[in-house]
C-alpha cells in the first residue's frame, strides 16, 4: 500500500471525491432532503473552507516553503504560526470542508458517505507520510508541535 503514498495530489482527491459524491446524488435521488437554507450553508461552509486552505498556503508562502504536498522532504521550514497554530493541516481541513459544502449543496444523505473516505485516505496516505519526512527534517521541534496541535482540527 506504500504505493499510495504521496502519488495521488490531494487536489485530484478532492475532485474524485466531489464527482463520486454527484454520482451517488443523482443515481439515488430518494435519498435527498429538504434544507431551506441549503445554498446560504453551502456557500458559507465552502467558502470558509476555500479561506482556510488559503491562509495555508499563504502560511507556507510567507514561509518561503514548498507547498508541493508530493514533496514533504523540500520543506525547508516548519511553519507553527497563523493557521498551523490550530490545524497541522488547515489545507486538508479546508478540502474538507469545501466538500462538506459540497454535500450540503447537493442535499442528499448519501452525498456525506464519501467523506470519511476521504478523511481515511488523507491521513494514511498523505497525512501520515508527511509527518514521517517532517520528523525527520524537523526531529523535536516537530513531536512539540504534534503533541500541542490537531492534526484535522
Amino acid at each position: 500500500m506504500h504505493t499510495l503514498e504521496l502519488k495521488i495530489p490531494p487536489v485530484v482527491i478532492v475532485l474524485f471525491i466531489a464527482v463520486l459524491m454527484w454520482l451517488v446524488s443523482w443515481a439515488m435521488p430518494g435519498f435527498g432532503f429538504v434544507l431551506p437554507v441549503r445554498y446560504l450553508l453551502a456557500v458559507s461552509v465552502g467558502v470558509a473552507g476555500a479561506v482556510i486552505t488559503s491562509l495555508g498556503v499563504l502560511s507556507f508562502r510567507r514561509a518561503k516553503t514548498t507547498v508541493n504536498p508530493m514533496k514533504p522532504d523540500t520543506s525547508s521550514s516548519l511553519v507553527l504560526s497563523g493557521v498551523y497554530a490550530y490545524s497541522r493541516n488547515p489545507m486538508y481541513l479546508g478540502f474538507l470542508l469545501v466538500l462538506v459544502g459540497w454535500a450540503i449543496f447537493l442535499s442528499n444523505v448519501l452525498a456525506f458517505l464519501p467523506l470519511p473516505v476521504f478523511i481515511v485516505y488523507m491521513n494514511r496516505f498523505q497525512i501520515e507520510p508527511e509527518e514521517r519526512v517532517l520528523t525527520s527534517l524537523f526531529g523535536q521541534a516537530f513531536a512539540a508541535y504534534q503533541s500541542r496541535v490537531h492534526r484535522w482540527l
